[in-house]
């Protein structure tokens, strides 16, 4: 593993584990192996690997959603996957995702270190709201309404749809992140979810 790499691993460790305000550069540094002025070669400050941390998370989410034949985050791109998806087909990409995000090490410890931090970081607070509420809901509603107008699912408020089926999922997420061992039954309630979403509101 190079060193970039290194340290943004061990930055993460560390944030998941006391909290971004309560590491220091320096910490960094020794749990890399490293002296704090070497790891200023690489990085200019705390939150220029916090940077790079976002978008190494972006990074394997965009690789996760190619390998689900989806960009993640455009709509107009994604709405054909799902013009005459199966319920089968929904129910992979489902868990597909799903399973990206309770067992990717970055996305786990960043939850993580946001659910630390939110309560005392207004700055952090707004990101997790960003990162599990506003851009899901926005990109899933976006979705809806173009299936709907597209005539492939019921005239019913976009918004609200969004809100019945990413809540669920959220919940689910959460549940493996306190309790690992209860996964296969966060997986069986997640795919009756989405059949029975995609029953609901499927036209035809």
């Amino acid at each position: 593993m190079d060193t970039k790499k290194k340290i943004l691993d061990v930055a993460l460790t560390l944030f998941s584990e006391k909290g971004y305000g309560n590491v220091y550069v320096g910490q960094i540094a020794e749990g890399v192996g490293i002296k704090a002025p070497s790891l200023y070669k690489h990085y200019k400050s705390k939150k220029d690997i916090f940077e790079a941390i976002l978008e190494e998370m972006r990074r394997r989410y965009d690789k996760q959603a190619a390998h689900l034949n989806m960009t993640g985050n455009d709509v107009q791109t994604d709405s054909a996957l799902y013009q005459n998806i199966s319920e089968d087909e929904l129910v992979k990409i489902g868990i597909g995702l799903f399973s990206f995000f309770i067992h990717d090490e970055y996305e786990c410890k960043f939850r993580k270190m946001l659910t630390i931090e939110q309560f005392s970081n207004k700055e952090l607070a707004e990101l997790f709201s960003q990162q599990y509420f506003n851009e899901p809901l926005k990109y899933q509603a976006g979705l809806l309404r173009l299936l709907i107008s597209g005539g492939y699912m019921k005239n019913e408020d976009a918004d609200v749809m969004a809100l019945q089926f990413f809540a669920p999922i959220y919940l689910l997420m959460t549940v493996c992140d306190r309790e690992p061992n209860r996964e296969a039954e966060a997986l069986q309630s997640l795919e009756k979810h989405i059949r029975q979403f995609s029953r609901m509101y499927k036209e035809g």
